[in-house]
């Protein structure tokens, strides 16, 4: 039986499980209701395509071995391009219409086919890859739950002891910030664990409680990774399909969506307390006055604008008219130099700085105003800095549809290294767990990324990964692999039985 089929046969009952094949009858459902609702729509046309490519996508990427890890590079990217069609509804104005000019339409078809681009790169190098045994895909079962939170909350000690060292500074800022993303791996390999065994539910709570918290803390937070990583897990080890699990899938995706508009709500006015000034990201407020504001304000949610957080959710998250300005200024007065996106983000990435320790830092925001001829004023006041995205600075080189080959370049050269990670003979999930970090390390910011912090980021983590690969996973596994005699406590229930069926 194919290991990624959605439904199998035991005796007369049919069980469907959450993977590939769940997805894509999933988004073809979607895509079909979103049929209905075209009419109503600006852009019927854009609405239409738009809101069937992910059941398109899935069925590119609908391969055997496929790591769990390409549906969210794909599906993220798809989504933070459609959310511009749904921006027209309360707006009342089609793509072409709005602030940004007419460009703008041309920028949502060109970024729908570089994310259809990206999915066939994935396919062609990732499509062949040999599907797991069942032995393979429960090879994590026999683990204890305990033994995952002890490795969690040594990456949760190791962060915090970067953090507030600053040895995640200057020249071993990339190479530390790669390996800081071994906490992913392990929440990834806790969930899949939990998930598989039905026990220890609790660390996993006590997991997200506290990755939600601290995801909080920052002025950039990224609260939604935890919950990102739990889906992930649970398509990776096809839970079973109930209806108790829709219901958790329900609970699940009302929690994110509430979490993301209240940070909506209040970040400006948080970033300013945390930073104590308009341009700067550099946290000086305390982590007790932080958190009391966030908890005063989350105890009075009456005073929240919920529909003006929806909005400016909305807005934020779609990434096309930035793009639309860049099209715009660029067949204005294109630049004369030749590739010059993929020339400064190689020359940056080519030059380490503990070799070139006077080489200058990346800033999206001077890009954004050279390509774009924007003003970053308010992304600036709110502490942060603003990029064109890779996507449009592929477009400056090569315009369309050249700018297809450069993304065609980067799917290609990441989607090999994927495969070379996927062949190593590690337990299934600590593949699939490793996979997620390289993809989140480039694609957690989707279509915003630029071109040179997805080359920085896609080399140092590979290199990284590569010398963990090779000297810590077999430490660490062997540790957990070690037999119940030597815990203070041997399997039983669940665990066992998944154990012995492996």
């Amino acid at each position: 039986m194919p290991p990624m089929n959605a439904a199998s046969m035991r005796g007369s009952q049919r069980v469907v499980h959450l993977d590939y094949d769940f997805l894509q009858r999933l988004f073809m459902i979607l895509g079909l209701l979103a049929l209905g609702f075209s009419p109503l729509a600006r852009d019927p046309v854009a609405f239409c395509v738009g809101a069937i490519l992910p059941y398109i996508l899935l069925r590119i990427i609908n391969c055997p071995g496929m790591p769990v890890a390409v549906v969210y590079l794909v599906i993220w990217q798809w989504a933070q391009t459609f959310a511009r069609v749904l921006q027209t509804f309360p707006d009342g104005e089609a793509l072409g219409a709005g602030l940004f000019g007419p460009n703008v339409e041309r920028a949502y078809w060109y970024m729908l086919a570089s994310v259809l681009v990206l999915a066939l790169c994935m396919r062609l190098t990732l499509g062949r890859l040999p599907p797991p045994t069942a032995k393979d895909r429960l090879a994590h079962a026999h683990w204890q739950p305990r033994d995952l939170v002890v490795l969690y909350f040594g990456t949760l000690v190791l962060s915090v002891l970067v953090r507030f060292s600053g040895i995640a500074t200057g020249a071993l800022e990339q190479p530390i910030s790669a390996l800081l993303y071994v906490k992913t791996l392990v929440l990834f390999l806790l969930f899949a664990n939990v998930l598989t065994t039905k026990q220890g539910g609790n660390y996993a709570l006590v997991a997200i409680l506290i990755e939600t918290i601290t995801g909080f803390t920052g002025i950039l937070s990224d609260f939604k990774a935890v919950f990102i990583f739990l889906a992930l897990a649970a398509v990776a080890v096809r839970i079973r399909w109930t209806f108790a699990m829709g219901m958790g899938a329900v609970v699940w995706g009302v929690v994110l969506i509430s979490l993301a508009l209240f940070w909506t709500s209040v970040k400006m006015e948080y970033r300013q307390i945390a930073t104590g000034t308009d341009d700067s990201q550099a946290v000086t407020a305390s982590l007790g006055d932080r958190l009391g504001y966030l908890g005063s304000r989350a105890l009075s949610p009456g005073e929240i604008d919920w529909n003006k957080a929806s909005y400016l959710l909305l807005v934020r998250f779609a990434y096309v008219d930035i793009f639309g300005s860049v099209i715009t200024v660029q067949e204005a007065s294109r630049e004369g130099a030749f590739m010059r996106q993929w020339a400064d983000g190689l020359s940056h990435v080519l030059q380490p700085r503990f070799l070139f320790p006077n080489k200058a830092p990346l800033s999206d925001s001077e890009v954004y105003v050279r390509l774009a001829k924007g003003d970053p004023t308010e992304e600036v006041r709110a502490g942060t800095s603003i990029s064109v995205g890779y996507m449009a600075e592929n477009f400056v080189d090569l315009g369309f549809p050249g700018m297809l080959f450069g993304i065609a370049a980067i799917g290609l050269a990441v989607g090999t290294v994927y495969r070379f990670f996927m062949t190593r003979k590690i337990p299934v999930m600590v593949r699939e767990g490793t996979l997620l970090v390289l993809v989140y390390s480039i694609g957690r910011d989707g279509v915003e990324i630029s071109l040179p912090k997805i080359l920085g980021a896609f080399i140092m983590s590979t290199i990284v990964y590569l010398m963990l690969v090779k000297f810590a996973y077999p430490r660490v596994l062997a540790w957990l692999d070690r037999p119940p005699g030597g815990r203070t406590t041997a399997m039983r229930g669940p665990r066992a039985s998944a154990t012995r069926a492996a």
